[in-house]
């Protein structure tokens, strides 16, 4: 099996795009997020884990863009609301919901939650599929934390704002990309995703 040149990450997501890029660099294959193609088919998350609707969003857009294709799903799990918002993080306050209108509605569910009851886990998990939509390889990332009352920072995306990571002070809205970009859900299952294209024989010329 050969390292691909090009690698298609299956989101139009632009910071998470910025974030695989720098934790992929070391790699030297040309990464295309989604927003470079036109006509993108809309991929159902119909799985019921972050597992599966990685490997059916890295499965589609690899047979959509006929590239090696590197799909994700994350989200947040408190544990005290039984696990919520899991894979419906990304629309937990609706369909169209923005980063803010999700994390209002979390903020809401966990009002009078204390302590320990504010424990948290981001998770990712990566899926490669290579330009037959075969999945090839998949990884799981996680980082443990605990929910803020209030939102602080504006860096990064999603629920950064509201999560402080285990053995931090500030949430991940307040962190400088460099020290995320170490200790993030996403960059344990990017370094996994490295270990496994570095391992892959180069191209042949």
């Amino acid at each position: 099996m050969y390292r691909p040149e090009r690698l298609v990450i299956g989101t139009k997501n632009k910071g998470k795009i910025a974030e695989l890029e720098a934790l992929l660099a070391p790699l030297e294959i040309r990464l295309t997020g989604l927003d470079e193609f036109d006509s993108v088919p809309d991929v159902r998350e119909t799985g019921s884990t972050f597992k599966e609707n990685a490997g059916i969003k890295a499965r589609e857009y690899a047979v959509f863009s006929g590239h090696w294709t590197l799909a994700d799903d994350s989200g947040l799990v408190v544990y005290a609301l039984d696990g919520k918002p899991g894979v419906f993080s990304a629309r937990f306050a609706g369909n169209n919901a923005s980063d803010l209108e999700n994390t209002e509605k979390l903020l809401g569910e966990m009002t009078g939650l204390k302590g320990r009851d504010r424990r948290a886990c981001f998770v990712c998990e990566m899926a490669v599929a290579d330009d037959e939509g075969q999945v090839v390889f998949s990884a799981l990332g996680r980082c443990e934390g605990t929910i803020a009352d209030k939102p602080f920072g504006t860096n990064g995306f999603g629920y950064d704002p509201v999560f402080l990571p285990e053995g931090f002070d500030l949430t991940f809205g307040e962190l400088p990309d460099e020290v995320k970009s170490r200790i993030s859900h996403r960059a344990a299952a990017a370094s996994e995703i490295a270990d496994f294209f570095g391992s892959l024989s180069l191209p042949r010329t």
